[in-house]
């Protein structure tokens, strides 16, 4: 509706509409930050007549925190999982206070922003919190000093009504407090690409109108520059002590309005606050008025501008807002979107330390685990009595159930949620898979070989490959078709039923090198399986000879190939590919490639690599792609998850990727694809080389019915940092699969029954 018309609308329509906007946008998701509050100096120039924040240095017992103090208070919070410093201050003053000068004159400081800086320079690199900051009016150049130790900048306008600081309002003679001059702050913000907070106060004398208005400058600041991450809309307190004592506190019908108002007039990506502990007895209809953001919480120290109402314990808030259909999820200082946009938003120092702190839609990590490192996954998840499944969530489940055909949004929606929704999905997923694929744990006996580690390609998540012959992590290395086929006759001896052959991509290679390696392993092993050749690999042969990928995939048949690995496939998505391999082929080259391969006769399996720089909808998109190639086809036979494992990985290294999936993304990867692809590919597999085995056994739990390879001689994962071994033998795949109430069957790579090593 248009704006100016929300003044005289009902409030339950106004409401209705608001809650649907929110909704819309978040999915039922209510983010939060865990902070702690530093009031570095509750000195200030202005005297807004509500304020019990400021006051004067005969109060306090110094102008400002030390910076031994901040790093204490954030200390303090870190030890019980913050991610947070919450800098508060007031507005310049040392123009205002003596004491204020003297003590940044002993300390070696121009001003109070360049203190700020330096103390939160300080708290990050003690204690990893990250700085959000709120020094109120700054010019650009104060700005620029500041970003670098700044995740995200606060300033709030308050009011958008000039009339508010004349004589007898709550800002005369407070000159920081004309809009027009914190709108001009929220301005140089956005020119500054910094992620940035602002609201408004509820109930200081302003109308409805003059409400309007502030929200249209706002919106009109962030379509402009697109730095505003939420608009807290919040309702004034009367306070001992100040002037405004005895003005009456706006009634919850004109908060709601307000809120309503925000969430109607502002861009769907701009998150609504309001604080909790101020209206902390009805934060249902604050939820359903708009609200999806409850800011800022604080484990250890309280709300130094309203002291008087206490933060709810995080355990209350999270039930409330179950209670209300929505789901608590903690996020950064820096919102999610920000966050997952760190070379527009973050100076480089601060990149790393976001990226590495999130998840794939921006929230925080909130466990330890990572793929590779061996760590043990996180305990199940119980669920409390009251615990049901975001309506998104549920609508998308109850189709995915029905065998109904998903959208890309309503896959990605599959991703969102908390507890609830994690453990619906992977009850579903696994039933899906008892009745498809059965309760037969499956593997196969095979020997991974990997021919070279010399690549061309200059993939950004690659710690295997390696750039020439010169040393670099490891040493450069290529194998000789003797020594090729020596491995695939001791494969076969051992037991095996299937070599699994890739390499990078040397300079020397064409695709008659290719040809000759499946013909030193066919002639040293007749009988084994050659399941080789990524289709990069495949790709750069074609194109070697000049010949169509039908040609030459039929070539290599011809020579004694079996099936190709879906490897190289990372993210289908040619905006995620140009970011982690720009020079490799694309997606619809790789797509090409397998519906080529599967046309001539050979199978193939398919994988994802996640957990780096892309996101939910690229997962959607990939999956979708997989299955629709699938439905033209048939010729995919599993699908592997591959969670990226980040620890000697380039990219990662240099601070421009996460730190690989959460275990909840792991595990939902594995859920959800069994939800979207199957019966179409009946066969979902675990690695756990990237899981380790305990991780291995609960994605078992959550949808797979396949472990792989025992994988002799693995090694591209083990180049990227993981830990989890080089070979899992027949006899702790059977012990594992006995752990979880299965039984272990080996299988051939095409999932019949051996009948014999040679005939496998």
């Amino acid at each position: 509706m248009p704006p100016f018309s929300l003044v005289e609308a009902p409030l339950d329509a106004l409401l209705a509409e608001a809650e649907a906007v929110a909704l819309s946008a978040r999915g039922g998701i209510v983010s939060y930050s865990r902070k702690v509050f530093i009031p570095l100096t509750r000195l200030c120039r202005d005297v807004c007549h509500y304020c019990t924040f400021a006051t004067a240095p005969r109060h306090i017992p110094a102008p400002y925190l030390t910076i031994d103090e901040a790093v204490a208070v954030a200390r303090g919070g870190a030890d019980v999982g913050c991610k947070e410093a919450l800098f508060t201050l007031g507005d310049q003053p040392e123009l205002r206070y003596p004491a204020a000068r003297a003590a940044l004159d002993r300390m070696g400081f121009a001003t109070t922003l360049d203190y700020l800086g330096a103390v939160a320079a300080a708290v990050h690199a003690e204690t990893g919190l990250l700085p959000h900051l709120n020094p109120g009016v700054m010019d650009e150049a104060q700005i620029a000093r500041l970003r670098p130790h700044a995740a995200s900048m606060g300033i709030m306008l308050e009011t958008g009504s000039e009339r508010l600081s004349a004589r007898g309002g709550p800002h005369f003679g407070s000159p920081d407090k004309h809009p027009a001059v914190r709108l001009e702050t929220l301005a140089a913000l956005g020119r500054q690409k910094v992620a940035t907070t602002t609201g408004l106060l509820i109930g200081i004398g302003e109308t409805r109108t003059e409400t309007i208005e502030a929200l249209l400058a706002i919106r009109d600041l962030h379509r402009a520059h697109g730095h505003i991450q939420e608009v807290i809309v919040q309702n004034f307190r009367a306070k001992p002590g100040t002037k405004m004592v005895d003005a009456p506190e706006p009634p919850l019908e004109a908060h709601l309005w307000a809120i309503a108002a925000a969430r109607l007039i502002l861009p769907p990506e701009v998150r609504i606050q309001a604080p909790p502990n101020l209206r902390p007895a009805v934060l249902a209809q604050l939820l359903r008025a708009g609200v999806d953001d409850w800011g800022g919480v604080s484990p250890v120290t309280p709300d130094h501008v309203n002291p008087e109402a206490p933060w709810p314990a995080l355990e209350r808030l999270e039930r409330e807002t179950a209670a209300a259909g929505r789901r608590l999820v903690e996020r950064l200082a820096i919102g999610p979107d920000h966050a997952r946009d760190p070379v527009r938003w973050l100076d480089a120092s601060l990149r790393a330390p976001v990226l590495r702190a999130i998840d794939a839609h921006g929230h925080a990590r909130t466990d330890p685990w990572h793929a590779g490192t061996g760590r043990t996954p996180p305990a199940p998840i119980v669920l409390a009595a009251f615990d049901r499944p975001l309506a998104a969530v549920a609508r998308a489940l109850a189709m995915a159930e029905a065998g109904e055909a998903l959208d890309e949004t309503r896959i990605a929606a599959l991703f969102t949620g908390g507890a609830p929704e994690y453990e619906a999905i992977v009850r579903a997923a696994d039933a899906r898979r008892a009745a498809i694929a059965g309760e037969a744990v499956t593997y196969v006996v095979n020997r991974n070989i990997n021919y070279t580690n010399i690549c061309g390609y200059r993939c950004t998540f690659c710690a295997f490959s390696k750039g020439s012959t010169k040393s670099e992590r490891g040493p450069a290395y290529r194998l000789d078709l003797a020594e090729i086929g020596r491995r695939a006759a001791e494969a076969l001896a051992m037991g095996a039923s299937e070599v699994c052959l890739q390499g990078g991509i040397h300079p020397d290679y064409d695709g008659e090198t290719y040809l000759s390696i499946v013909a030193a392993v066919k002639t040293a092993a007749p009988g084994i399986h050659v399941h080789a050749f990524s289709p990069l690999e495949v790709s750069h042969g074609a194109a070697t000879l000049g010949l169509p990928l039908h040609d030459y995939l039929a070539r290599l048949k011809a020579a004694g190939l079996s099936s190709l690995p879906g490897t190289a496939a990372e993210i289908l998505d040619d905006a995620v590919r140009d970011v982690i391999c720009p020079d490799k082929l694309g997606t619809r080259g790789w797509l090409d490639v397998m519906r080529a391969a599967h046309e001539v006769g050979l199978r193939s399996t398919a994988t994802i690599m996640y957990g780096h720089v892309e996101r939910p909808e690229h997962w959607a998109r990939h999956l979708l792609r997989i299955a629709a190639l699938q439905a033209d086809t048939g010729g995919f036979t599993e699908f592997v998850p591959l969670p990226f494992v980040h620890m000697e990985a380039p990219m990662w290294r240099k601070g421009e990727a996460r730190s690989g999936p959460t275990w909840r993304e792991a595990m939902l990867m594995h859920s959800i694809a069994r939800l979207v692809l199957s019966p179409a590919i009946p066969n979902i597999q675990a690695s756990w080389v990237k899981l380790g085995p305990e991780g291995a056994a609960r994605a078992l739990q959550a949808g797979c019915n396949d472990i792989g390879g025992t994988l002799i001689d693995e090694s591209i994962t083990r180049a990227a940092g993981g830990v989890n071994g080089q070979h899992f033998d027949a006899t702790a795949i059977e012990a594992l699969a006995t752990g979880i109430g299965r039984q272990a069957r080996k299988r051939t790579t095409f999932y019949g029954e051996p009948r014999s090593v040679a005939a496998a």
